[in-house]
Formats: structure tokens, C-alpha cells, sequence
């Protein structure tokens, strides 16, 4: 699991923030549950440089962290669905906002 830096993060929001999506890969994981619940397959089809590990370790800290909600249906072979929870949901805006700067930050780079 993730290991907080800090008990409390008095001084700085910012490193609170960072801290729960900060990783490699939660910040694609969440724009991509924006859209539509996602089975496990569909996600790592998505992200192709993604291993398993690294996938299931990076659901399991934004579930752990109240972000994402996994419902597991009772069937043979298993079906598990990731979506957003509504603290997840409130990120939308912060995730668009990291979209549009890296669309300006590609163009510049040009």
C-alpha cells in the first residue's frame, strides 16, 4: 500500500494531493474511469505499458484511498468493475486541467 509521507499535511495541500494521485499511472487510471466503468481487462488493453502488478497495486491505493469503487460480481470466470466513486469524480476537473496544460505543454514542445 502506499506509504503517506507525512501523519498530517498541514503545511502543504498540495503534497496531500499529490501524495493520493501522485504514481505513474493513477492520474491516467482516473481519466480513463471519467469516461465509464472499466473492467480490469479494458484498463490494461488502455494502458499498454502498464504491467499487471503495477495495475493492480495502483486500483488497489485509489480504492484504499476512497477514489475508486471495485464491485466484484458473484460468476464463474470472476467479473470485476472499476468506477469513480464521487470523491474520484471530484477530481474532473483537476484531471481536465493536467489535459489541457499537457495538450499546451506537446504543442510548445514542437
Amino acid at each position: 500500500m502506499r506509504k503517506q509521507r507525512h501523519q498530517q499535511y498541514i503545511e502543504c495541500p498540495v503534497e496531500a494531493t499529490l501524495d493520493i494521485i501522485g504514481g505513474k499511472w493513477k492520474g491516467v487510471i482516473l481519466f480513463i474511469l471519467l469516461e465509464d466503468i472499466k473492467r480490469f481487462n479494458e484498463l490494461q488493453k488502455m494502458l499498454t505499458k502498464v504491467t499487471q502488478r503495477t495495475l493492480t497495486n495502483q486500483l488497489r491505493e485509489l480504492e484504499a484511498d476512497g477514489l475508486v469503487h471495485r464491485k466484484v460480481y458473484a460468476q464463474v470466470p470472476p467479473k470485476v468493475e472499476y468506477s469513480l466513486t464521487p470523491l474520484g469524480r471530484s477530481l474532473e476537473p483537476v484531471l481536465q486541467h493536467m489535459k489541457s496544460w499537457g495538450l499546451q505543454f506537446i504543442q510548445n514542445e514542437k
